[in-house]
Protein backbone atom coordinates (compact mmCIF):
# COMPACT_ATOMS: atom_id res chain seq x y z
CA UNK A 1 0.00 0.00 0.00
CA UNK A 2 3.01 2.48 0.69
CA UNK A 3 4.09 2.03 -2.95
CA UNK A 4 0.79 3.02 -4.42
CA UNK A 5 0.96 5.99 -2.81
CA UNK A 6 4.58 6.71 -3.38
CA UNK A 7 2.86 6.19 -7.34
CA UNK A 8 0.16 8.84 -6.92
CA UNK A 9 2.94 11.25 -5.20
CA UNK A 10 4.88 10.70 -8.19
CA UNK A 11 2.08 10.63 -10.97
CA UNK A 12 0.62 14.23 -8.96
CA UNK A 13 4.12 15.83 -9.21
CA UNK A 14 4.45 15.96 -12.64
CA UNK A 15 1.00 16.96 -13.37
CA UNK A 16 1.95 20.20 -11.36
CA UNK A 17 4.32 20.71 -12.90
CA UNK A 18 2.96 20.57 -16.51
CA UNK A 19 0.09 22.30 -15.98
CA UNK A 20 2.14 25.13 -14.52
CA UNK A 21 4.62 25.05 -18.03
CA UNK A 22 1.14 24.76 -19.61
CA UNK A 23 -0.04 28.23 -17.97
CA UNK A 24 3.05 30.23 -18.48
CA UNK A 25 3.26 29.34 -21.97
CA UNK A 26 -0.21 30.73 -22.74
CA UNK A 27 0.21 33.39 -20.31
CA UNK A 28 3.21 34.38 -21.62
CA UNK A 29 2.34 33.47 -25.34
CA UNK A 30 5.68 31.42 -25.83
CA UNK A 31 5.97 28.18 -27.39
CA UNK A 32 6.25 24.92 -25.19
CA UNK A 33 9.41 26.10 -23.64
CA UNK A 34 8.09 25.96 -19.91
CA UNK A 35 5.68 23.06 -20.62
CA UNK A 36 8.94 21.08 -21.74
CA UNK A 37 11.56 22.56 -19.06
CA UNK A 38 8.82 22.14 -16.08
CA UNK A 39 7.76 18.83 -17.16
CA UNK A 40 11.74 17.84 -16.84
CA UNK A 41 11.87 19.25 -13.25
CA UNK A 42 8.49 17.72 -12.81
CA UNK A 43 9.98 14.09 -13.56
CA UNK A 44 13.60 14.89 -11.49
CA UNK A 45 11.08 16.17 -8.45
CA UNK A 46 8.82 13.17 -8.99
CA UNK A 47 11.85 10.78 -9.13
CA UNK A 48 13.83 12.33 -6.26
CA UNK A 49 10.51 12.24 -3.79
CA UNK A 50 9.86 8.87 -4.50
CA UNK A 51 13.47 7.36 -3.82
CA UNK A 52 13.93 9.39 -0.99
CA UNK A 53 11.04 7.85 0.44
CA UNK A 54 11.88 4.59 -0.80
CA UNK A 55 15.71 4.40 0.16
Amino acid sequence: MKYSGMAFQMIGIILAFVFGGVYLDRWLETGPVFTVVLSLVGVAGGLYTSLKDFL
